[in-house]
């Protein structure tokens, strides 16, 4: 026997009666902060280069926004998971497939967008730069690695009856060869016995798109957090690196230098050891590691 509602209506009877036009609908994107990291130019033959942390941006090519640099991503197309529109994403700006794709956070706050109301499913990616040949889609006029630091400027910390607030303001930077965009984007944690909310707001932007700042600056802060606990930095690497490679891509992540001992011993169960060694690097060949699967 179906069951009836409260106005006596079976669900065939009342989905049949349902009007989707009654609620307004949002527009949903997937936005996709893809990080890599890259070496710099060494100053000579025998010193190794450095890593840098880098974004992926686009200039858009169409208004809103137009000429200025913001994440790739797009619309949600019928049929499409956020998902799979993220992976479609990142395939059309990068041509690359299977690369460590997760999901950020969902970014819904009014007045985001200037056209409707759009609500962003953001992902997370990490990829080989060295794999990757840019490409930019219908609607930029071009792609671009960006160096990423993220820095605190000031913190501030008030005491509820029952709880607390704390208040970090940080500065975004974003450089390339041509250009500098810089943010501060303010984090706010509030923190009382049964619950604790983080929230973020763009305190200043100078060249970012829509509220792109906020999304960088959540996808670092996860990197950042996730770094210490799991393999995810191995997911910026080449299949063969040395383990001073890995160090520096831990380094740049966490924006501060790490004891080499205690190091290789965080990532010893994480990496396996190869016959192979680097060649023509201009100093002692270092044997190289590649990534331990778990069987």
């Amino acid at each position: 026997m179906d069951l009836l509602d409260k106005d006596g209506l079976t669900e065939k009877e009342y989905l049949e009666r349902y009007r989707a036009g009654d609620y307004e609908r949002p527009s949903v994107t997937a936005d996709m902060v893809i990080f890599t990291v890259t070496n710099t130019e060494a100053d000579s033959y025998r010193k190794l280069p450095e890593k840098e942390l880098r974004v992926l941006l686009i200039r858009r090519g169409a208004h809103p926004y137009l000429g200025r640099w913001a994440l790739p991503g797009g619309f949600v197309r019928p049929g499409e998971t956020t998902e799979q529109a993220a992976a479609r994403e990142l395939r059309e700006e990068t041509g690359v497939d299977d690369v460590y794709l997760e999901q950020l956070y969902t970014f819904s706050d009014s007045g985001r967008d200037p056209r409707t109301w759009v609500i962003s499913c953001s992902y997370l990616a990490l990829i080989d730069g060295d794999q990757v040949e840019l490409n930019a889609g219908d609607d930029a006029e071009a792609a671009a690695w960006f160096k990423a630091t993220y820095r605190l400027l000031r913190e501030r910390k008030e005491h509820l009856e029952n709880g607390y607030v704390r208040t970090q303001e940080y500065e975004l930077k974003l450089s390339s060869e041509e250009k500098e965009l810089t943010a501060v984007v303010e984090r706010t944690v509030t923190a009382k016995p049964t619950s604790k909310l983080t929230s973020y707001s763009i305190v200043s932007n100078n060249g970012l798109a829509f509220d792109h700042a906020k999304m960088i600056a959540c996808a670092i802060e996860r990197l950042r957090g996730k770094v210490d606990d799991t393999d995810i930095a191995l997911n910026l690497m080449p299949p063969l690196f040395t383990l001073t490679e890995l160090q520096q891509v831990y380094e740049v992540i966490l924006d501060k230098e790490l004891l080499k001992a205690a190091f290789r011993r965080k990532v010893a169960e994480l990496v396996a050891e190869t016959d192979h060694y680097t060649e023509n690097a201009g100093h002692r060949p270092s044997r190289l590691y590649r990534r331990r699967l778990e069987e």
